[in-house]
């Protein structure tokens, strides 16, 4: 048994290491597209100021179709599976919004959300987040611890640990949930009973990067820290 734990153990860090590499390369590509993304627009401002700026215009009045604060855009339903994650059945609405959003499930795992995505590459953060912010993390891949201040404070340390080891997710204080303990991925929550509990590891196995990623590969640095 101790070889096949150790062989798991590897295989983990192995993967965790090829994310890590993968968002090392996505952040060099990154800053070669803004500084092309800089040489096109100052060109095109040379050109035509009025026409980009016409263009933009147009641009961010469709993307934020929905930036009336009102709603999520969300339709359906959590349904419970045998494990005791939770699934939403319905729509999961990706616009992007400026404003607040007003989710139907809390912490949201899904819905319109803010632009500009918090960043998870292991981020644990001691203040509460916007939950707009957070939800485009999740677009990208990422799972999101979240914790009341009923969690014991061994458990909130030792899923700082986890999640501060492990691309792709974050941890936040979230007062408005049901349980002390929960950990949320695009479209999927659960509920743990402390960081022990086996669901933790099989939570993150799944549904970090998992199959159900709106944008798979996308980065989880240069957003938001807060």
């Amino acid at each position: 048994m101790g070889s096949g734990k150790n062989s798991s153990t590897a295989a983990r860090k192995a993967r965790i290491e090829e994310m890590r590499r993968a968002e090392r390369a996505r952040e060099s590509r990154n800053r070669i597209l803004v500084i092309a993304a800089s040489v096109v627009v100052v060109a095109g401002l040379a050109v035509g100021g009025v026409v980009l700026v016409n263009a933009q215009s147009d641009k961010k009045d469709s993307a934020t179709a929905s930036d009336d604060g009102k709603g999520s855009g969300d339709t359906g339903h959590f349904t419970a599976g045998a494990d005791g994650v939770k699934t939403w059945s319905g729509k999961l609405s990706r616009t992007h919004v400026t404003s607040r959003v007003t989710y139907p499930m809390h912490p949201p795992v899904g819905g319109d959300h803010n632009p500009v995505w918090l960043n998870c590459n292991g981020n644990v953060y001691t203040e509460p987040v916007q939950d707009e912010n957070a939800v485009h993390a999740l677009e990208h891949g990422a799972v999101w611890v979240t914790y009341t201040g009923k969690a014991q404070k061994a458990d909130v340390d030792a899923l700082a640990a986890k999640v501060k080891s492990t691309p792709y997710s974050l941890m936040s204080p979230y007062e408005n949930q049901d349980a002390p303990l929960i950990l949320s991925a695009w479209g999927h929550q659960v509920a743990v009973k402390s960081a022990k509990d086996p669901e933790v590891d099989k939570f993150f196995a799944t549904y970090v990067q998992g199959r159900q990623t709106p944008e798979p590969g996308a980065s989880c640095t240069g957003g938001v820290m807060k």
